[in-house]
């Protein structure tokens, strides 16, 4: 009996994604542990430190939608509602992520990014991810998935990848970590993914891809991405279109401007603390 129940689902899963307009939508809930003794040593209360907590929420658990087709896809944090009086909570600077678009067939990848009110977008052609598959299954829903590892290289201008630096630890000398005024960042991360072949498509969230099924869930050092809602070929049919708002620069042009901005605001900030010292005299 379990034969024949396998036999017809492989069936349907067939029929299913040999439609020609097959499409599909993913939920993802996306949560950064955030580590609050760096702000040890500092006069702050605790109930101080809780109100940071509070306002940092929205950029610490995110809610994105994937939707996607066989080889194309849009990635973007799901519009809501803020409670009166709730604001956008706390944003990191002045930097606003935007929708993500991925075409695993033609390895093309374009991202909107703001930065203090001016768009850019993003774009490169991806390598593929080299994933080590093994064996291991979990169960994610109605969904049997298969674990996958890599180790990837970070983004430096990451603030999930950032870390206090504690001095009382012996010095990196493998330098397998980049120290930038005071905070760590590894140079590399353990990612572990979880895919589906019951979904058949080599896709998953944000800058995730490269399986031979949907990722549904992703554990990336301190960040964890996990599907909550699959929705297959739904009524309501969504364009998946690329995006082209904003000035087209390649990830190495946006990281250099990231970097001028940041230097030129830190600058900014020495001037206005040393302008206030002297004040007080």
């Amino acid at each position: 009996m379990k034969s024949i129940v396998t036999l017809v689902f492989a069936f349907c899963s067939v029929v299913t994604f040999a439609q020609k307009n097959f499409q599909g939508k993913a939920v993802y809930q996306s949560k950064t542990s955030f580590d609050m003794s760096r702000f040890e040593g500092r006069e702050m209360s605790e109930q101080r430190k809780k109100q940071i907590m509070e306002r940092m929420k929205n950029m610490l658990e995110k809610t994105y939608v994937l939707t996607f087709n066989k080889t194309s896809s849009i990635y973007k944090e799901e519009e809501k509602l803020e409670a009166p009086g709730q604001g956008r909570g706390f944003r990191f600077g002045g930097f606003t992520e935007g929708i993500q678009y991925k075409n695993t067939s033609d390895k093309k990848l374009l991202e909107e990014r703001e930065m203090f009110g001016k768009k850019f977008l993003i774009s490169e052609e991806p390598e593929l991810p080299q994933w080590e598959m093994t064996a291991e299954t979990k169960q994610i829903g109605n969904y049997l998935c298969y674990k996958a590892t890599m180790m990837k290289k970070t983004d430096a201008f990451d603030w999930r990848n950032m870390r206090r630096r504690d001095d009382n630890k012996p010095k990196d000398t493998t330098k397998t970590k980049e120290v930038v005024e005071g905070v760590e960042i590894p140079k590399e991360v353990l990612v572990t993914a979880w895919y589906t072949p019951q979904i058949p498509v080599s896709n998953g969230p944000g800058e995730y891809w490269g399986l031979p099924g949907l990722i549904l869930e992703v554990n990336s050092d301190k960040t964890t991405i996990l599907c909550t809602e699959v929705v297959l070929n739904p009524k309501e049919k969504i364009q998946i279109e690329a995006p082209t708002k904003g000035d087209k620069v390649t990830r190495e042009e946006y990281n250099k401007i990231v970097k001028e901005k940041m230097e030129e605001m830190r600058e900014m900030f020495r001037n206005r603390r040393g302008g206030e010292r002297r004040g007080r005299f």
